[in-house]
């Protein structure tokens, strides 16, 4: 569908340079976190700048990992809260945090993930864009009436209809937008959190609002995140990234 080469030529001659957060929390970096730098290694941005910022509660039980050339790896410890959705959902302030006070000074462009999730083809320039959003793999194909918005209308994140339903695993942009964003949505988190609510889906739900309100400049698509138990694939050729194993039941506190 695209000519890679014209992206990375284009974004070589503009000299782009990329960040990566990814969040490694408790046992998510043990089960997560090696396999998805090494693929990284192999499949994303390949040609240009790239920083890895890795958040975690355990920056001594990183692994080792032999970076190319251009590529660097940065650690950020962070709290280890005591519930998943928190953690979540606060990953939006720590991005924020990260972007004003280092990411700003050293990349166009940050791309965030989730860490469960492993790189298994090109993952490149084409996906860079000032604001990028990704179609959710499960809803893609879908009505819109079966989009699972949060329909609590006390929640900041509430809607009643939406264009499409995004993948919190991944979102990114020009460093600009996706602190506008991340601190958009931040904002609506502690909102609830003092009217004593808590969104359907969490950070996915406050996303979703968000680029209801504030339009994504690219939509990637489900091959740039697909889930493996899908039984028809018809119309994914490629699979760029794929959903790790999830083991919920041990990986996560309750």
């Amino acid at each position: 569908m695209f000519d890679p080469n014209l992206y990375d030529q284009r974004h070589i001659q503009l000299q782009s340079s990329v960040a990566l957060t990814v969040f490694a929390v408790g046992r998510y970096l043990d089960a997560y976190l090696k396999n998805f730098l090494t693929s990284a290694e192999q499949h994303f941005m390949l040609g240009l700048p790239v920083t890895y910022y890795v958040f975690t509660d355990l920056p001594e039980n990183l692994p080792n990992i032999e970076l190319a050339p251009q590529r660097n790896l940065k650690v950020i410890q962070v709290e280890k809260h005591s519930r998943w959705q928190d953690i979540s959902m606060m990953r939006m302030k720590t991005i924020s945090e990260a972007i004003e006070s280092e990411i700003r000074h050293s990349a166009n462009y940050v791309f965030c993930f989730d860490v469960d999730q492993e790189f298994k083809g090109r993952f490149g320039s084409e996906a860079l864009g000032d604001s990028v959003a990704l179609l959710h793999a499960h809803f893609y194909k879908l009505p819109k009436h079966r989009f699972t918005y949060d329909r609590n209308p006390k929640s900041k994140a509430f809607m009643k209809t939406g264009d499409f339903y995004y993948h919190a695993a991944i979102f990114g942009g020009l460093w600009e937008k996706v602190k506008n964003m991340a601190d958009a949505c931040y904002l609506s988190i502690i909102e609830d959190k003092l009217n004593d609510v808590e969104a359907l889906w969490h950070d996915e739900s406050h996303l979703n609002k968000y680029f209801w309100l504030h339009k994504p400049s690219k939509l990637l698509s489900p091959e740039y995140c697909w889930d493996q138990s899908i039984a028809d694939k018809r119309d994914i050729n490629i699979t760029r990234l794929i959903w790790a194993p999830k083991h919920y039941d041990t990986l996560r506190t309750p």
